[in-house]
Order: structure tokens, then C-alpha cells, then sequence
């Protein structure tokens, strides 16, 4: 938060220094609290998610994203290139994963940005994967290797934007 002028209260900072929890819910409830509600638990789970569920950076984080020179690279999925939702893949197979992305927002993306894997069923051990700075309403096409899981079944993992920490 450099260069800006928010002072927020020791005080308030030590408590949530002091918050040991890893409960998303009790993390979303006390980060909603701690701004006096003016942000939806929607909004506070994705600056918490932005910073690893670290209350204390999530809120210098959304502190960050009022100021009015910051902006947040925006994306949109285009399509499933190759293996869409409900696509059948035999067990135990390598494949590669392929998504079309757009820079829908209206400045180039800085460099950093990666889609992760976030949660749900992991395909391999690839968690992330860097995509090059797109400018705006450019599309790109991001894969993946992953192998399916060795029993057959219904399986999902869930990957997104992420701006890469230095």
C-alpha cells in the first residue's frame, strides 16, 4: 500500500495478525466484518483467495484495488479447445488440456499472469501455467498436460487467473 494514505488502526491489524484459522467461511465473515460490510462474501472470497486466504493481505489487497491507478487484468473463457465438461477420457490417460481465453478487459495484461489449479480433482502435477501478456480482447489458446485418474468415474478441477507473485 505504498504511497497511499490509509491508516488503518494497529489495533485491528494485530487481531487479524492473531486470527489462526483456515475456515474459508470464518476468513470471509471476519474480512466482510472488518470493512463494514460494504463488500459481498463473493467479493471478499476473491481478494482472500487472491492473497492464500491471508486475511491481513487480503485487505491491503482490496485497500490496493480502490486506488484508482490499479486495475485487475480481466479474462473471459472462449471455449474448451480440447476436452470440454462431460467429455469422456479413458483411465490412466495422458492427455492435453487446451483453453481459449480472451483479455476482455481494456489494458494489457502485465506480465505474471498464470492460470492454477485451485481446487477439485488434480490431473497430473501440473498446478500452473504461465500466459503471456495478451493485449486488449486478444485471444489465446493455454494448455496443459494432465493424465485422468486411474479409476474410472466423474471427475472436475477448477483453474484460474492468477497474477503471479514475484
Amino acid at each position: 500500500m505504498e504511497g497511499m494514505d490509509v491508516h488503518l488502526d494497529p489495533e485491528l491489524m494485530q487481531k487479524f495478525g492473531c486470527l489462526g484459522t483456515t475456515d474459508k467461511d470464518v476468513l470471509i465473515s471476519e474480512f466482510q466484518r472488518s470493512l463494514g460490510f460494504q463488500l459481498n462474501p463473493a467479493g471478499c472470497a476473491f481478494f482472500l483467495d487472491m492473497t492464500n486466504w491471508n486475511l491481513q493481505a487480503a485487505i491491503g489487497a482490496s485497500y490496493d484495488f480502490e486506488s484508482p491507478n490499479i486495475s485487475v487484468p480481466s479474462m473471459s473463457s472462449v471455449e474448451d479447445v480440447t476436452i470440454g465438461e462431460g467429455e469422456s477420457i479413458p483411465p490412466d490417460t495422458q492427455f492435453i488440456k487446451t483453453w481459449r481465453i480472451q483479455n476482455s478487459g481494456a489494458e494489457a495484461w502485465p506480465p505474471g499472469v498464470c492460470l492454477k489449479y485451485v481446487g477439485g480433482d488434480q490431473f497430473g502435477h501440473m498446478n500452473m501455467v504461465m500466459v503471456r501478456s495478451l493485449e486488449p480482447q486478444e485471444i489465446a489458446d493455454v494448455s496443459v498436460q494432465m493424465c485422468s485418474p486411474s479409476r474410472a468415474g466423474m471427475y472436475q478441477g477448477q483453474w484460474r487467473k492468477k497474477k503471479k507473485k514475484k
